[in-house]
């Protein structure tokens, strides 16, 4: 079995002191992907920088207190890559990946946008680069053999059934029509050729949202988004047995604005059909 969990963090100093130490020690997980980590290595308190039981590999982005992702492992990788090739985007925090014995997992932080501004041009600009990637790996993965899990923060709403105010946000980022249609692309078997794992799982019904704004009383209704998805090749996907979100219970037990998701993949298992 392979539990693997991704969650954004809005800032791991901040997280380690709301309760992200403790979720970590209860956690069984074999790999945890962390996004918007906002810190330097040196920054981080012990318990989060390299604790007991992990390997981890901190990717800071060169902004200082911006975005930065991790990846923790139970087992040391084989190869580690930061970036993904990109001249703009490699020093900025926002990919990094590991090969473990068959799969290559991979945390992601696609930048968030803002309609009308140069961070949503940023985004686009991301995006064009990142597919081309995402193509790239699966394709030398399966020459090797191997399957492809990228996990993370993708900021956006695939479809309805992913954002419970979805009419209101229609001209939003993150719930953009070109925005969506690109995430399609990444799904699409004869072109991205990954599967939302979560979304496969719970092919009915709305959610299970990961991400809700601190502001008003989001989180008690639940009126949030799915913006946090692992993203399997079809191979590994098919394996996948049980999916789910980490929901907090009360939102004074929130660490984060956002919420771990949790896949199990039975690697031994006969793949779902």
């Amino acid at each position: 079995m392979l539990t693997v969990t991704c969650v954004n963090v809005n800032g791991l100093r901040a997280a380690a002191k709301k309760g992200f130490v403790e979720w970590l020690a209860g956690t069984s997980a074999d790999v945890l992907c962390l996004q918007e980590v906002r810190a330097e290595p040196h920054q981080l308190p012990e318990p989060v920088r390299a604790p007991d039981g992990w390997h981890v590999v901190h990717a800071p982005a060169a902004a200082k207190g911006r975005a930065g992702v991790s990846l923790y492992t139970r087992r040391e990788p084989d190869r580690v890559r930061i970036g993904f090739g990109s001249t703009e985007f490699d020093a900025s925090g926002r990919y990094v990946e590991a090969d473990l014995p068959g799969v290559t997992v991979a945390s992601l932080y696609l930048p968030s946008g803002e309609v009308g501004t140069e961070r949503q041009d940023e985004k686009i600009r991301f995006m064009g680069e990142f597919l081309t990637h995402l193509k790239d790996l699966r394709e030398r993965a399966a020459a090797d053999g191997r399957e492809v899990l990228v996990c993370g923060d993708w900021n956006i709403a695939h479809q309805q059934a992913d954002l419970r105010n979805w009419r209101a946000n229609q001209k939003n980022s993150g719930f953009l029509p070109e925005e969506r249609a690109w995430l399609t692309r990444v799904f699409d078997a004869t072109e991205g050729g990954y599967v939302d794992v979560v979304r496969a799982l719970h092919p009915e019904g709305e959610g299970p949202y990961t991400w809700w704004s601190y502001r008003g009383r989001a989180f008690d209704n639940d009126s949030g988004w799915r913006i946090d998805l692992q993203a399997a090749t079809p191979g590994l996907a098919a394996k996948a047995v049980k999916g789910f979100v980490e929901r907090a219970a009360t939102h004074a037990e929130r660490w984060s604005d956002h919420a771990p998701v949790t896949v199990v993949y039975d690697l031994q298992g006969p793949a779902r059909t």
